[in-house]
């Protein structure tokens, strides 16, 4: 689950608020956050109008949606525009805009620049397509964009990066294109959700510095390694998922930094060498998958012995032993598809007698506890 910054009273409010609004919004009942505290009424205002500026913004969205099996914007009529569905209010300014699963299909209008107090603009799982203007970087309070699974496409939305009180960006399941900008990994954001494009090129040298606690660039079409810079954020990051692209080279022995992670996910790439002796360190860790790669070499010994490990998968590598400890596993432990003497399921023995990137030198750092105490920066005192 993605962890949100705390922004205010009215900002926690709200998220309650929005949660009550899809409740009942079929009912014609709205909700809100006003300046004497939160409202429940109905007709999904407080019969306060809205600024003209903002009743433009969403007339002129409005006439760039071309279908509406749901009735939504049959509510989009008159000057009070915090009578509309989907549309929440702080006093008359326009705080909040949640169209999560209306099924429209349209476009996305510059106007919406003018709804200067927007602090979360939610449009999952419609039919929006076409470009995200530029003037979005002019949404100063927006903090909250979440535009995935729809049909939007070409290249990263730039503007979203200039977007200055962002925090939480989610572009999942749309068709963009080109490479990741590096200075998405250069802004204060909560969570980088990009999955499910179809983006190309390297991932940024520079994501290692990212402030995010989940990064999910999953199901694209990324090459190159992952960049050495990884780990370096430390304990801020709780997710990454880097399956199902086509990554190459070694697995980063700075990974071992993650000190909190607690999801890791690099399967279906094209990964070589050995599994980094670092992994180990990763204290918290749930799920961990190396799956469908080209790794080699005898997993490491306490990678198995993770005190939270509840998912190991190895499947389909050139792995050519394991501990005993790996075993234990609560959820399986999959080994299937390797090349481990002794035991079924692995690959035909012609098929491990050469191992793809064998000859890949990866650096190579000594298994813990010195390890782990030096990487995480600690005070590392010698028993007496």
């Amino acid at each position: 689950m993605v962890r949100k910054k705390k922004k205010g009273n009215n900002f926690k409010l709200l998220t309650v608020f929005l949660f009550l609004g899809t409740c009942l919004g079929d009912y014609g009942i709205g909700v809100g956050i006003g300046d004497g505290g939160a409202w429940v009424g109905g007709g999904g205002g407080g019969g306060k109008q809205q600024t003209n500026a903002a009743y433009s913004a969403l007339q002129s969205w409005k006439s760039a949606i071309t279908e509406d099996p749901s009735g939504v914007l049959k509510t989009w009529v008159g000057e009070d525009v915090c009578s509309y569905k989907g549309i929440f209010c702080s006093g008359s300014s326009v705080i909040a805009v949640d169209l999560n699963k209306a099924n429209l299909k349209g476009n996305i209008v510059k106007d919406l620049s003018l709804l200067s107090d927007l602090t979360i603009l939610h449009l999952n799982s419609n039919r929006f397509s076409g470009p995200i203007p530029v003037s979005f970087r002019a949404l100063e309070s927006l903090q909250e964009l979440d535009l995935s699974n729809n049909r939007f496409s070409g290249s990263f939305p730039q503007a979203t990066i200039y977007i200055p009180n962002l925090i939480y960006l989610d572009l999942r399941f749309n068709s963009f294109t080109g490479s990741v900008p590096e200075n998405l990994f250069n802004k204060q954001l909560d969570a980088i959700l990009l999955n499910n494009n179809q983006f190309t090129g390297e991932i940024p040298r520079n994501l290692g510095y990212s402030s995010a606690s989940v990064i999910n660039l999953a199901n694209n079409k990324l090459s190159g390694e992952i960049p050495t810079s990884f780990g370096i954020s430390g304990s801020r990051l709780k997710e990454v998922l880097f399956l199902n692209n086509q990554l190459t080279g070694c697995i980063p022995e700075s990974v071992g930094m993650f000190s909190e992670i607690e999801v890791f996910d690099v399967s279906f790439n094209s990964l070589m060498g050995h599994v980094p002796d670092t992994i180990s360190c990763l204290s918290e860790i749930e799920v961990l998958s190396f799956a469908h790669n080209k790794l080699s070499g005898d997993l490491p010994d306490l990678v198995c012995s993770l005190r939270n490990l509840i998912n190991l998968t190895v499947a389909f590598n050139f792995f050519s032993g394991f501990s005993s400890e790996c075993s234990r596993v609560s959820s399986g432990f999959d080994f299937t598809g390797n090349c481990i003497p002794g035991v079924g399921y692995q690959r035909p023995r012609p098929d491990c007698s050469v191992i793809a990137g064998g000859a890949l030198s990866c650096l190579r750092i000594p298994a813990q506890p010195l390890t782990c105490a030096a990487i995480l920066g600690l005070k590392v005192t010698s028993s007496p």
